[in-house]
């Protein structure tokens, strides 16, 4: 799904206007970016949380020329989703193999 289908199906359902729903999902996803970039966690009850974690520093190799180098720490952002969500998607969909 894309971010053009969620407008849709949310204009679709509400019946409001495709671009002011689009304002409104951009403004949103804007919003939790301003947020991890400042370093605040989004909580969203019964969704999940938006947080920033941090890795650490690690060496990696690069193949190609046979190095080593060294991976800084960092921070990165990342989704954790609510228990009520993982469970509604367990009971909801197939397992595919």
């Amino acid at each position: 799904m894309t971010k053009a289908d969620i407008v849709a199906k949310i204009s679709e359902r509400l019946g409001l206007e495709k671009g002011d729903v689009q304002a409104t999902v951009e403004s949103f996803m804007e919003e939790v970016k301003n947020s991890l970039e400042t370093g605040d966690n989004v909580y969203l009850r019964g969704f999940g949380s938006f947080i920033v974690k941090t890795r650490a520093e690690k060496t990696g190799r690069n193949i190609s020329k046979n190095t080593t180098i060294k991976i800084p720490a960092h921070n990165i952002p990342a989704f954790k989703p609510a228990k009520v969500f993982v469970e509604s998607v367990k009971e909801k969909t197939e397992v595919t193999v």
